[in-house]
């Protein structure tokens, strides 16, 4: 009997830890966070299973509900923006090419592929002309006419080409939303989202011509970014039933399209794709951080914000936000 105890034990003492060990709960995982020193800049976090919220927290005195800027992840707001207006006829679609509906800010001899440019190509990044973020964001920005001076620029490839990142790029989405329409950008969005319980746009910036700068600069809490988001992993409905985005359009953002040259990302309409912790993740992504996931294959959605005064990508800190999710995605599946 001895004998037989000492075998049971010993198969035990060589079982993975992975199994061993208690697996953690998303609360405690969320409390570990505060006192990890590659995660200074971490604002909040909150996480939601299936259209629940099963964690959220602040740290450093930050909480889920003030208001932050939300930096590039807007720029899967506007394109939401385009598909609705695809959906009521206002557009025609992802081809439709964009220079007649621009006409009036196109340069005096432009560069004939200027004429290419659709509206799919400037939602995938795919434009062609010179990139306005990075080095050149500052220029394009100081500018008198931001719409005219991005139409303005050189091509770096042909329309349709390889991914030029590009926040001019979501801006002329917002010009062309603003001039189809007859409204702004900000109006159409609080018009077509505001159904969307907890969703809310605050301050957002606008050119010198009154366009709300679409893709930066946009001011949303952590809990209203992740109503949008879960906007989209119910595949446009909210929690009612009510079909706010087109479901189909959801599956086209999400259908990769390109890749980043900095990450080797896939990119769709304004989103993000890769592999996280095992598991098929979309994403948007903001400058210092500021990120929203959604893992359809786990009815999950996670809002993470940071401090927008440095970058994410060159000095790691994405990436550590990246590992952060993929402990969520862990734990979530084993719980």
């Amino acid at each position: 009997m001895i004998k037989l105890i000492a075998v049971f034990l010993s198969f035990f003492a060589f079982l993975p830890a992975a199994i061993a060990q208690e697996i953690p709960s998303v609360p405690s995982l969320l409390d570990d966070l505060a006192d990890r020193q590659d995660l200074t800049s971490l604002k909040t976090v909150v996480i939601a299973r299936d259209g629940k919220v099963v964690a959220e927290r602040g740290y450093r005195g930050h909480t889920p509900g003030e208001s932050t800027n939300i930096k590039s992840a807007s720029k899967s707001i506007v394109s939401a923006l385009v598909g609705i207006a695809i959906d009521k006829g206002l557009l025609e679609g992802p081809d439709q090419k964009i220079a007649p509906i621009l006409k009036s800010d196109l340069p005096a001899s432009p560069d004939p592929r200027i004429n290419d440019i659709t509206i799919g190509n400037l939602l995938s990044m795919q434009a062609g002309l010179g990139r306005m973020s990075g080095p050149n964001y500052g220029r394009w920005v100081s500018s008198r006419n931001w719409v005219r001076f991005a139409l303005s620029q050189p091509f770096d490839d042909e329309p349709g080409g390889r991914m030029l990142y590009s926040t001019a790029s979501t801006h002329l989405l917002s010009a062309i939303l603003t001039k189809v329409s007859g409204k702004s950008t900000l109006a159409l969005a609080r018009e077509w989202l505001g159904p969307v319980d907890g969703f809310r746009i605050g301050a957002w910036e606008r050119d010198p011509q009154g366009i709300y700068l679409g893709g930066n600069q946009m001011a949303m809490s952590a809990r209203s970014l992740l109503a949008f988001g879960e906007l989209y992993r119910n595949r446009g409905r909210t929690a009612e039933g009510r079909q706010i985005i087109p479901e189909d359009w959801i599956a086209l953002s999400w259908q990769a399209r390109t890749n980043s040259v900095f990450s080797g990302d896939a990119y769709g309409y304004g989103w993000f794709a890769r592999q996280i912790g095992g598991e098929d993740v979309h994403f948007a992504w903001g400058y210092g951080g500021q990120m929203l996931y959604i893992v359809p294959s786990l009815q999950l959605t996670v809002v993470m914000t940071s401090q927008e005064s440095g970058p994410s990508a060159r000095n790691g800190y994405r990436d550590a936000l990246h590992g952060v999710m993929a402990e969520i995605v862990k734990t979530v599946r084993a719980s």
